[in-house]
């Protein structure tokens, strides 16, 4: 039992979560004591996250007046990423063009599999993609050895697979640096088969070009229809508490998305997502000193065995910090987006919304 402390840390101001109903599970954030046994994980932490905090960013982002009534923000494509099995997350007045339906992955053996069926979203009318990942370092690299029957037979399951949808995504986010080309190859295979059909990428966010960066987008435009650039995860599950996506940091990743892609093949990805933050690490391993000494401090007197097993509780007050968004940080963030020049943007993920925020949307053509 846990005492608890909330504090909202609301900010007006790339991985991506899976919330689990209203809440997603309390991260654990690295902890080193002299007597703890978990090594520092091995987090998402974007590439480039070292060399870009000691970068200047935009000059402080001008916010509308909380009271006042928020715009309806206008843009060419609105996309929305639906995760298979949580179809009736889809709405049929929120206004978009594209979705993403996201669950087909390669698995362990480089084969696909979990490929949902786009018959299962009823009465949308627009395009609908297919989104495919590949979740980790080592599979990624099996999977993207040129030559290898491994990816001979992926690329043709996914030509085989995207026939019933409108499109094709890719979404691997663990290439390895040294896999740059064969990465862009396998793209450059797959926009072939694929003929006229759309062929987009989801891409972490940049602020600035990188040196040998896999995910580089002047390597990559031309080998696909889009590029979903995902402006979010500035912040996650074990860095410190901070905004999903901050304002000036959103401006500074558009602005050089909009230079090196260019207005007709970006899409600025927005989250719909919040994430909680402990100020302790609960959730670790020790050596018997730290035992003792997690005794000592918290003066802990009873003692009981199961099976012969020692074991003890302890209460500990706890602060959660959270960082969320509502329909104000959305809206200033489409405004930002559109006075910059953006004209596509997309939503990770449907259902995780305020439902009123469909109301401040609207398609050009419409």
């Amino acid at each position: 039992m846990f005492l608890a402390c909330l504090i909202l840390g609301f900010s007006a101001c790339q991985s991506k979560p899976e919330v689990q109903g209203e809440q997603e599970t309390l991260p654990e954030l690295p902890e080193k004591t002299e007597t703890s046994v978990d090594p520092i994980p091995d987090t998402l932490m974007p590439v480039e996250q070292e060399e870009t905090e000691a970068l200047v960013l935009e000059p402080e982002v001008f916010l509308p007046d909380p009271e006042a009534d928020l715009p309806v923000s206008m843009f060419r494509e609105i996309w929305g990423y639906l995760i298979s099995g949580r179809e009736d997350a889809f709405r049929n007045d929120a206004p978009l063009t594209d979705i993403g339906y996201f669950g087909a992955e390669v698995d362990s053996y480089g084969q696909l599999v979990n490929v949902p069926k786009p018959k299962d979203i009823p009465r949308f009318s627009g395009r609908i993609h297919l989104v495919v990942t590949c979740g980790g370092r080592a599979l990624s690299h099996f999977v993207l050895m040129e030559g290898s029957p491994v990816r001979k037979q992926l690329i043709a399951d996914l030509l085989e697979k995207s026939t019933p949808f409108d499109g094709l995504q890719i979404d691997f986010e663990l290439v390895p640096q040294r896999d740059g080309p064969s990465f862009r190859s396998f793209l450059a295979e797959l926009r072939r088969g694929l003929g006229n059909k759309p062929f987009t990428i989801a891409l972490p966010a940049r602020l600035r070009t990188l040196d040998n960066d896999v995910y580089d987008y002047g390597k990559i435009k031309d080998l696909v229809d889009r590029i979903l650039v995902m402006a979010y995860d500035e912040h996650w599950a074990t860095s410190a508490p901070g905004p999903i996506a901050s304002m000036n940091w959103c401006k500074s990743v558009a602005q050089y998305a909009l230079k090196t892609i260019g207005p007709e093949k970006l899409i600025m990805g927005l989250p719909f997502y919040g994430r909680t933050w402990g100020s302790i690490n609960l959730f670790r391993a020790f050596y018997f000193s730290g035992i003792e000494r997690i005794k000592r401090e918290h003066k802990v007197t009873e003692i009981h065995r199961e099976q012969g097993i020692p074991t003890f509780t302890y209460e500990v007050p706890v602060t959660v910090t959270v960082y969320y968004e509502d329909n104000y940080s959305l809206s200033s963030r489409m405004e930002l987006y559109r006075t910059l020049g953006v004209n596509s943007i997309g939503f990770w993920a449907l259902g995780q919304e305020n439902p009123t925020l469909w109301k401040l949307l609207r398609l050009e053509n419409q």
